[in-house]
């Protein structure tokens, strides 16, 4: 078994340790910054972390995203509209970390990285208070000199593992990430769904067979039965597309900071020591009615 050893002194190796402590499953929740302002995107975040969210993914907007969904895609055409820019979700997180402790990653694509600079990108990601970074098209294999410029600064670099992935590219795609491993459920791209994979189990195992490292999953998380069933099998869920159509629904920053909250909640509470299935799916139909 290959992986990089936690560094204990990151917020996201801490709190993965306290999730382990009480057993409860983690929620990572991803906003998109800048949608639809980076104002509103900081009440947002805020309200998330308040509400239990134990990781908060910060998605940079780019204009050809490969793995999104439609709704993502359009949260980051509004928040290309908005004007934001990788150094204004920069700005953002040391915004957010005057008022909040809640572990950050930047998640992004690589050409708004190459194009501010690997060592520039890690100094200002660590000066803002940023605890790590996914660049969704890096392979591991090309990603030295990135690695090298986070960890000099402290900073996780966490990269992605499919259903797709082989045992032996698992171990390696292990190797390189700190923080956590972020499993993606199926093929495809991001989106809500019913049901999760049926051979998610199977990938999961896999997985803990290749690292000890925390593992999220994510793409198609969004119910708390979904967050039910994984208590048994990943350290954390990863809700995006739910938490972005909170948003886009919403008919003020307000409203989605309001929503976000709920949402989270809800799904937090479904990871709380194993909420059983009846109890996630009675959640469901209470939020609905």
């Amino acid at each position: 078994m290959s992986s990089q050893s936690p560094n204990p002194a990151t917020r996201i190796s801490r709190r993965f340790e306290e999730l382990r402590q009480t057993g409860d499953l983690g929620l990572v929740a991803y906003i998109t910054a800048g949608n639809p302002s980076l104002d509103a995107t900081r009440r947002i975040v805020l309200a998330a972390a308040e509400a239990g969210a134990d990781i908060i993914e910060l998605g940079v907007p780019f204009s050809d995203p490969l793995a999104d969904g439609p709704v993502i895609q359009r949260a980051s055409e509004r928040a290309l509209k908005s004007g934001t820019t990788l150094g204004g979700v920069l700005d953002l997180v040391r915004e957010i970390r005057q008022q909040s402790q809640v572990p950050l990653v930047l998640f992004t694509y690589f050409n708004p990285v190459l194009q501010l600079g690997l060592d520039t990108f890690a100094a200002r990601a660590q000066s803002a208070g940023a605890d790590g970074a996914l660049i969704t098209d890096l392979p591991p294999e090309d990603s030295a000199d990135y690695r090298a410029a986070l960890r000099s600064c402290g900073l996780d670099t966490i990269f992605l593992a499919a259903p797709t992935t082989g045992d032996e590219r698992m171990r390696h795609i292990a190797s390189v990430s700190t923080g956590f491993l972020y499993v993606i459920s199926r093929t495809g791209v991001t989106g809500e769904r019913d049901s999760l994979a049926d051979d998610l189990p199977a990938l999961l195992r896999r997985a803990r067979n290749a690292t000890t490292l925390p593992l999220a999953v994510g793409f198609g998380i969004s119910l708390p039965g979904h967050v039910s069933v994984l208590g048994g099998l990943a350290d954390a869920a990863v809700v995006g597309s739910a938490l972005v159509a909170e948003i886009e629904r919403a008919r003020s920053a307000e409203d989605a900071a309001s929503n976000v909250a709920a949402r989270i909640r809800l799904l937090k509470q479904a990871g709380l020591r194993g909420m059983s299935r009846r109890e996630a799916a009675a959640a469901e139909r209470g939020r609905d009615s």
